[in-house]
């Protein structure tokens, strides 16, 4: 799969649509129980009762975004109330979320960051300059680890004699 392709994604502005309504609708509630509302399970119980309508392309985004507001506006509205109300009769449910591998990864490499940002001396680094902070430490480490196998190296190829010997220092 070439690059182009492979970086190029499709997005459901269904989504989208259904995000913006979930927070107007939310933005009614009094803040107490606007707490409790799992916003991820009332998005997809609505958008399971809705239509999909995928872009790849900016300009095919805004078409299907006026599309679903023209045409699914009346629909959307109907099924995010639902989903408040599928979510709310149900609120001691237990629910594992399922989490995208991609954001998983991110979080993982967010704390191995950070517990290099720890351990290190030189404490202001981020991504853009990981490579540039941490080479040189490797590259001394590198050298130090040579320099004793070298030292041990030339050790074990010297005399026993000049060991116990009243010359050496």
């Amino acid at each position: 799969m070439n690059k182009e392709k492979k970086d190029q994604i499709t997005r459901n502005v269904m989504e989208l649509l259904v995000e913006e309504e979930i927070e107007r609708q939310i933005s009614r509630l009094p803040v107490p129980i606007s707490q409790y509302i799992n916003r991820v399970e009332v998005a997809t119980y609505a958008l399971n009762r809705l239509p999909p309508l995928y872009a790849s392309s900016h300009e095919g985004f805004n078409k299907q975004k006026l599309k679903g507001k023209a045409e699914f506006s009346a629909d959307v509205t109907k099924a995010v109330r639902q989903g408040f109300a599928a979510v709310q009769k149900d609120l001691l449910r237990n629910s594992t979320p399922l989490i995208a591998e991609e954001y998983r990864e991110l979080e993982e490499a967010k704390k191995a960051l950070q517990e290099l940002i720890d351990f290190l001396p030189h404490r202001e680094f981020s991504w853009s300059n990981l490579v540039k902070v941490i080479k040189p430490v490797l590259i001394k480490l590198n050298q130090q680890q040579k320099l004793k196998q070298e030292l041990v190296k030339s050790k074990s190829t010297s005399s026993p004699l000049w060991d116990d010997s009243v010359y050496r220092k």
